[in-house]
Parts: C-alpha cells; structure tokens; sequence
C-alpha cells in the first residue's frame, strides 16, 4: 500500500524534473500555408502547417528552424519553447517578441512587432 504523503511528493518531484519537460511547439497564426524546417542533430524534416495549425512534440532537446525555404541562420529551439508564426515571423509566445534567426534570442527593442530597419539618415 502506498502512503498519500509519497505519491504528492513523487508527483511534484517527476513533473519539476527535466524529462518532464514538454517538448516544442509552433503554431501558424497566418492565413497561408507555411514551411517549417526543424532541424535535429542530423535529422532535417520539412512541415507544411496549415493556418492555425500547430507541430507539436518537436526540439525534444533543442533543435534549429528555418521558415520556408529560407537558408538564412536558422532559429534556435529549446525543449518547452512555445511559438508561433505571424505574418511570416517566428515568435515566443512567453514573451511575445520575434526569434532573432541565428542566435536563439530575443530581440529585446521590437516589442511585439518584427524587427524593422533603421530608418535611414
């Protein structure tokens, strides 16, 4: 018979371990189709996302992403990001502000809209 005082604790203890954690995802909020790429270790598959789709279970131990059939820096990944596509960006949905392709890190000044070019002089 097992105790009520065990069962708690093992629960909290296996939901704060690290293989609890869940695995990506990206969701296209955009009215069109969009290509995803995730990239794992020397996996590559392509995804095709319907609007208001969402690729779940991906980047298990982090991954990179490219968005269509962009060669550019892809984004980085970690296992638990939550992000979304929108008006062909990829954003964290924690934070609200777009992935910087290439270093997996926010851009801390574009508030919730894509980066923008400086203006010229």
């Amino acid at each position: 018979m097992v105790s009520h005082r065990v069962v708690p604790g093992f629960l909290i203890a296996v939901l704060l371990s690290p293989s609890a954690a869940h695995p990506a995802s990206i969701k296209n909020r955009d009215d069109v189709d969009r290509k995803v790429t995730v990239i794992e270790g020397t996996s590559q598959k392509d995804h095709v996302l319907k609007p208001n789709a969402v690729l779940n279970g991906i980047c298990e131990e982090g991954c990179l992403i490219r968005l269509g059939d962009s060669q550019d820096d892809p984004f980085e990944l970690e296992s638990s990001d939550v992000t979304s596509i929108e008006e062909g960006q990829l954003y964290d949905d924690g934070t609200g502000v777009p992935l910087e392709s290439g270093s997996g890190e926010f851009d801390p000044g574009a508030g919730a809209q894509p980066s923008q070019p400086a203006p010229s002089p």
